[in-house]
């Protein structure tokens, strides 16, 4: 069932909805599902041109490069494409840019950017949104190479990556987390996001983990303190700094927060809080909460309509390419 929540000060609707278990169907629906799955990835190769490795920070780290995903008529569309960003997750210690699973947008009329970004082991924050922002702004000045539109650029990431996403879109005004890597004096910021279950707020994960819960996010090797450079709750200011929830203003983009509410890795509290924030500020935001549902996926056909639908509307997709 859904409930609908006020407008913001801005007037935009805001919903939370609980969706049912994404559970298993009967066995011949599974098998259908399957075929249908194939299809579209065989579809999704064949409508694709993918462009590994490009650096978006020149003589940077192996890390400091993306993958871009194009339709193979890129090049001869009328309308500049807009571009959605793809960030991993990893837990900001591991994963990389493949497999993505944004590309199913590009035969939709995206370009899609699998953005790479330097793990923990080698640098702690913010090192890591400095990246994220330095891709962007490569993205937005090196649009017209490859037929991107600079004014549409979207954000999704999952886990870690919906971490770097929530930052891109709430801290597009935060001059201490832009840094000075690659091309500057043009904005990071983005114009949609799509949070899959990321922290929001580290310093208030463990008080809000469950039973569910597998990790000490205090400790000294959790993922989070690994990213501060310490303990977690001896980082109070570099946390706080992390936190994606500290620079919600009015000026942010509209959200697509997703969280499962037995997640064992991040409480689903962290995206309520969020969600609440950039309600409060006005901002457009839809929390989707998936009853027993872990830390991810959430890739099935239905989910993922839910995301494109989002940056059809978000990204200002046009009538005919939304139909594609």
């Amino acid at each position: 069932m859904s409930y609908r929540h006020p407008a913001g000060r801005r007037g935009a609707a805001a919903c939370l909805l609980f969706l049912g278990m994404l559970s298993a169907a009967p066995s011949t629906r599974n098998a259908a599902r399957a075929q249908t799955t194939a299809d579209r990835r065989q579809d999704v190769r064949e409508e694709v041109v993918v462009l590994r490795d490009i650096p978006y920070v020149a003589g940077g780290h192996d890390r400091q490069k993306l993958d871009l995903y194009l339709p193979r008529d890129a090049q001869t569309k009328t309308e500049p494409l807009p571009v959605v960003l793809w960030v991993h997750g990893g837990g900001w210690r591991k994963g990389n840019r493949f497999p993505c699973p944004a590309v199913f947008l590009v035969p939709h009329g995206y370009a899609v950017a699998s953005v790479g970004y330097r793990l923990s082991d080698t640098a702690k924050f913010p090192a890591q949104i400095h990246d994220c922002k330095a891709a962007v702004r490569f993205l937005r000045t090196s649009a017209s190479k490859w037929n991107l539109d600079p004014n549409r650029i979207g954000a999704w990431g999952s886990s870690a990556g919906g971490h770097l996403v929530a930052l891109l879109g709430t801290a597009g005004n935060a001059p201490e987390l832009e840094g000075t890597l690659g091309t500057t004096g043009v904005p990071s910021s983005v114009q949609a996001v799509c949070d899959y279950y990321g922290p929001t707020d580290l310093l208030r994960m463990n008080s809000q983990s469950g039973p569910h819960s597998r990790l000490d996010h205090d400790a000294p090797n959790s993922p989070e303190s690994q990213l501060l450079g310490g303990p977690l709750q001896t980082q109070v200011e570099l946390a706080q700094m992390a936190s994606p929830i500290r620079y919600v203003d009015p000026q942010d983009p509209p959200f697509l927060i997703v969280h499962g509410d037995a997640d064992p890795l991040v409480p689903h509290q962290q995206s309520q809080m969020l969600h609440q924030a950039l309600q409060t500020a006005g901002v457009p935001s839809t929390l989707i909460i998936v009853p027993g549902g872990g830390h991810g996926p959430f890739r099935e056909p239905e989910m993922l309509q839910r995301v494109r639908e989002f940056f059809d509307q978000h990204l200002h997709r046009s009538e005919q390419d939304s139909s594609n």
